[in-house]
C-alpha cells in the first residue's frame, strides 16, 4: 500500500473516521495491490472489486452526512471461500461446487463485519471441502508463502494466511477443523484465533466435520485481532451450535497482560514433535513468559487419532453423493481421504466420540490448576510446495496430515487457541499455540499481549507484499 494510506485495520479506521483518508481510497489502493502482488502467491480465488467501491462509498457517505461510524469502517477484509458471499456460488475450494447457485445472503459472520463498515475485497483458496494442511489446491492452484514463494502457506485456510501475511488486506476468516486457521498463521507469521468451539457463528459457511468445525479470524496484529473478533461475537439461531452467551470484548486486555495468570508449557507428546525451528520458537516465548512449570495433556496421542477417525467419518458421510457421482471431479489430495471415511464403521465413530468425551474432562482438570498452555502451532516452519515427508523424531512421517500433530489434539475438545507468530531473523516464521480452558479467550488474548509488547511475538514483513 502507498504510504498515504496505513495498514492496520484499527488505523485505517480511524483515518477514515477523521477525514486522513476515504474508504474509497483505501479500497482502490488495497484493489491495486491484489492485482499486482496477488498472482505471485494465488491467494484470492475472486475479487469483489464492484462490491468493494460501492461499500466503501456508503462508508463515506455516512461520514459525509455526520453519521457515527461503526468501529471498522473503511477496513478491507477478504474471507475463505467456504464463506457465502451474496451473488458468488461458494466454492469450499472444489470444482463441483463452483456449479452451484450463487449465494443468495451472506454468512453472518460477513454480515456481521459489513454491520462493522468492513470492506470485502474478495474470497480466498484453500484446500478443497478443508480437507488438508496445505493448501495445494488442484483446482484453484497452491497458495505460496509471502516469505518465500517456494514454499506452502499452510491450510486449510492458506489464502486467508497469505491474504495478510502480504499485507494485502489487514483482516482475513477462515475455519479450523483440525488446524486450518492455526497452521496457516505458523507457516505464514500472522496472528490467527481459533474461539471456543460454538463460539462464532458457522451460519453460511460450507461445512466440513460439523462435531469440530470453528470459524475466526486472521491479523497482521494482536490489535486487530481482538477488534475483529469482537465484531464477530454473539449468539445466532441459524447455527445450532452457536452459544447463547453475551458478548464478552477482548479489545482493551492488551493492558492487564500476563501478570498473575499461571502459565505452563505443554510437555510429552507436545515436545516429542518438534524440529528445532519449533522447540526454539516455544523456548523464547516461555522465556519471555518467564514459564518454568511443564504439564502434559493427557493421551494427548488419543485426542487426536479420534479427531482423525470423527473428522474423516462426518466428512465422508457428508460428501458421499459426490463420491459416488462426482468422484473425478474431486481432489485428488483428498478424495481418497473421504472414500476411506464414509466405509468407517459406526462403532469406530462412537467409540472417537467416546474417547473424545473422556480426553476432553481430563483436560479440563488440567485447567483447575493452571490457566494458559503454550505449545508449537506447527512441528516446522513453511515447508517447500509438493514435499510428501518430514523427518521428525526419528521418524520419516506423510507432511500433508503431519502439519496437525500438535492442532488437532487441542481443536478435537474445542479449546480457545490464539496463535501468536514468532518471527526468525533471516529465516521463515513459525507460531506458537496459546490455548486457555473453554470460554476463556480473554486469558489467550492477555498472554498473548504480554508477547506483543516485549517484541518476543510480531507479524514479520514478509519478501513478498502490497
Amino acid at each position: 500500500m502507498t504510504a498515504a494510506v496505513p495498514y492496520g485495520a484499527l488505523e485505517i479506521a480511524a483515518a477514515v473516521r477523521s477525514g486522513a483518508t476515504t474508504a474509497l481510497a483505501v479500497t482502490e489502493t488495497v484493489l491495486a495491490a491484489i492485482a499486482r502482488v496477488d498472482p505471485q502467491i494465488g491467494s484470492f480465488t475472486a475479487v469483489t472489486r464492484e462490491r468493494a467501491l460501492a461499500e466503501a462509498r456508503a462508508i463515506d457517505a455516512r461520514r459525509a452526512a455526520g453519521e457515527a461510524l461503526p468501529p471498522l469502517s473503511g477496513v478491507p477484509y477478504a474471507v475463505k471461500n467456504l464463506f457465502d458471499v451474496a451473488g458468488l456460488p461458494t466454492l469450499a475450494g472444489s470444482r463441483i461446487n463452483a456449479s452451484h447457485p450463487p449465494a443468495t445472503a451472506d454468512a453472518t459472520l460477513v454480515a456481521r463485519m459489513r454491520e462493522a463498515g468492513a470492506i470485502l475485497a474478495g474470497t480466498l483458496n484453500m484446500d478443497e471441502y478443508a480437507y488438508g494442511f496445505t493448501t495445494e489446491n488442484t483446482h484453484h492452484g497452491v497458495t505460496r508463502n509471502p516469505h518465500d514463494p517456494a514454499c506452502v502457506a499452510g491450510g486449510s485456510s492458506g489464502g486467508s494466511g497469505a491474504a495478510v501475511a502480504a499485507r494485502l488486506v489487514p483482516l482475513a476468516l477462515g475455519s479450523d477443523t483440525n488446524g486450518s486457521i492455526r497452521v496457516p498463521s505458523s507457516l505464514c507469521g500472522v496472528w490467527g484465533l481459533k474461539p471456543t468451539y460454538g463460539r462464532l457463528s458457522r451460519h453460511g459457511s460450507f461445512p466440513f466435520a460439523a462435531s469440530l468445525d470453528h470459524v475466526g479470524p486472521f491479523a497482521a496484529t494482536l490489535t486487530d485481532l481482538a477488534a475483529c473478533y469482537d465484531v464477530l461475537q454473539g449468539a445466532d439461531p441459524g447455527d445450532p451450535a452457536c452459544a447463547q452467551r453475551p458478548l464478552e470484548p477482548v479489545r482493551h486486555l492488551r493492558e492487564q497482560g500476563a501478570n498473575g495468570l499461571r502459565i505452563a508449557r505443554l510437555g510429552g507428546y507436545f515436545d516429542k514433535y518438534l524440529t528445532p525451528a519449533a522447540e526454539a520458537a516455544v523456548n523464547s516465548t516461555c522465556s519471555a513468559l518467564s514459564v518454568t512449570r511443564t504439564v502434559e495433556l493427557p493421551a494427548a496421542a488419543l485426542g487426536r487419532a479420534a479427531a482423525f477417525i470423527i473428522t474423516a467419518s462426518e466428512g465422508g458421510a457428508l460428501h458421499l453423493p459426490s463420491l459416488r457421482a462426482r468422484r473425478a471431479e474431486m481432489e485428488p489430495l483428498s478424495r481418497d481421504r473421504f472414500v476411506a471415511g464414509a466405509i468407517i464403521p459406526a462403532a469406530w465413530y462412537v467409540q472417537a466420540q467416546r474417547v473424545r468425551s473422556w480426553y476432553r474432562d481430563g483436560v479440563r482438570e488440567l485447567f483447575r490448576d493452571v490457566d494458559v498452555l503454550i505449545a508449537a502451532a506447527t512441528p516446522c516452519p513453511a515447508t517447500p510446495v509438493d514435499t510428501e515427508w518430514l523427518e521428525i523424531a526419528g521418524q520419516r512421517v506423510p507432511l500433508r496430515p503431519s502439519l496437525g500433530l500438535l492442532t488437532q489434539p487441542i481443536s478435537c475438545i474445542g479449546l480457545p487457541v490464539l496463535v501468536a507468530p514468532i518471527p526468525r531473523a533471516g529465516k521463515l516464521p513459525i507460531g506458537v499455540q496459546i490455548i486457555a480452558a473453554p470460554w476463556r479467550e480473554d486469558l489467550c488474548f492477555r498472554v498473548a499481549a504480554t508477547l506483543a509488547a516485549t517484541g518476543a511475538a510480531t507479524a514479520p514483513l514478509p519478501r513478498i507484499h502490497a
